[in-house]
């Protein structure tokens, strides 16, 4: 292999690693993002009070 096409091919592999990194930090950011609207959605979704009180006939 000549100097040239290893050039190309360490350029390639270079630009696909940078495009994983990149894809992967995408993920990561919307990832956050729906684990903060899930957190808030369940946060909303408990009742405080359920519990508290036992109704019972004897």
């Amino acid at each position: 292999m000549d100097i040239a096409s290893l050039s190309i091919a360490q350029s390639t592999i270079n630009v696909a690693s940078d495009v994983q990194v990149a894809v992967l930090g995408k993920s990561l950011d919307t990832m956050e993002t729906l684990g903060d609207g899930m957190k808030k959605m369940l946060e909303s979704s408990v009742t405080p009070h359920l519990g508290q009180n036992i109704d019972y006939l004897v």
